[in-house]
């Protein structure tokens, strides 16, 4: 079958390979759309050591089942892997699971035609709900259990003020979900002046320059530090307001730069957010099945053949928020 594979540092490339194999308590998926991740990009920028090539990432993904008891179904696929029964597991805490992986890790993940995975990992979708839609779904869910975890912290006050540090896929969609539970104070900074322009069109958030400008910190309540650099740190400690929150779901770097005086002076909440809950994962499929969120005027579908020239268009810049490649049929 064909994939694409990451084949070095900042390479990749359209390879045959073979078809998996499923093994017990498994299916095999016919892969239709997966998303290209921050972690797939981080990967391919040989910053990730988990991941050593030659390998198939990809683990944003949606299909339909081949074999088992749910042949036929359109599905979504959760990536996340775990025991199944330590405490994290056992109390719905699955993604705190001391052996949590990702397809696309140690195994092959979806930059492919087919995927072998088990059939608990799979979500029968409604049928009105596109496969392209649908792929967002991992994604979302990173930023509905981050958004959770922000009012959770913050308290559920619609009226607060919200800063998004990186307009990416998931600073984007945790500014999304903000919006449909209500709030609409929303500003999400963003360095590129495309993606800025994009942001501006498609929800009520206003974006902005933080290298230009800087928001009131007197009235910041929530920032997602959706990129997670030294540089991002920085500026979440310094905007939010005394006894507010940071939410740091980013993961670029781990450069000095959080402002531990200031959060312990000013009793301000840091919560660090790798993935999500089960719960999450439904919830970001009612939120793309109900329309209250959708990749319209920010998600580019790309064929898998475009898939090398697309994770270069990233790292340069000129890529929109979110690529997501079709590797199969859109039925």
């Amino acid at each position: 079958m064909k994939a694409l594979v990451y084949t070095g540092t900042q390479m990749s490339e359209i390879r045959d390979v073979d078809v998996p194999v499923a093994g017990d308590n498994q299916v095999l998926v016919d892969l239709a759309f997966c998303g290209i991740c921050g972690s797939d990009m981080h990967a391919w920028h040989g910053h990730d050591e988990r991941r050593v090539p030659p390998l198939v990432l990809g683990h944003e993904a949606v299909g339909i089942v081949q074999t088992g008891a749910l042949a036929g179904e359109r599905v979504a696929i959760n990536p996340l892997m775990t025991c199944g029964d330590c405490d994290c597991c056992n109390r719905g805490d699955e993604h705190l699971c001391p052996s949590r992986e990702l397809i696309g890790m140690r195994v092959p993940g979806a930059f492919a035609e087919k995927l072998a995975i088990d059939s608990g990992n799979l979500t029968v979708i409604d049928d009105d709900l596109p496969f392209a839609e649908a792929a967002l779904a991992e994604p979302l869910a990173c930023s509905v259990h981050a958004v959770r975890l922000a009012c959770q912290l913050a308290g559920d006050h619609r009226d607060a003020a919200i800063v998004v540090l990186g307009g990416g896929a998931i600073g984007l969609l945790a500014a999304l979900v903000f919006e449909a539970y209500g709030y609409g104070n929303i500003q999400i900074a963003e360095t590129n002046a495309l993606r800025r322009e994009m942001l501006e069109k498609i929800s009520v958030m206003r974006a902005y320059d933080p290298l230009c400008e800087t928001p009131d910190s007197s009235r910041i309540d929530i920032i997602i530090d959706a990129v997670g650099s030294g540089a991002t740190r920085r500026a979440a400690s310094a905007l939010v307001r005394p006894g507010g929150v940071i939410v740091h779901i980013g993961l670029q770097d781990n450069e000095p730069g959080l402002d531990t005086r200031r959060i312990t002076l000013q009793e301000i909440k840091f919560q660090g957010t790798y993935c999500y809950r089960k719960d999450d994962f439904a919830e970001a499929l009612a939120l793309l099945t109900s329309g209250k969120i959708s990749g319209k005027g920010w998600a580019e579908i790309r064929h898998l053949d475009a898939g090398a020239q697309s994770f270069l268009d990233i790292h340069h810049g000129t890529a929109p928020p979110k690529i997501i490649l079709q590797t199969g049929s859109e039925s």
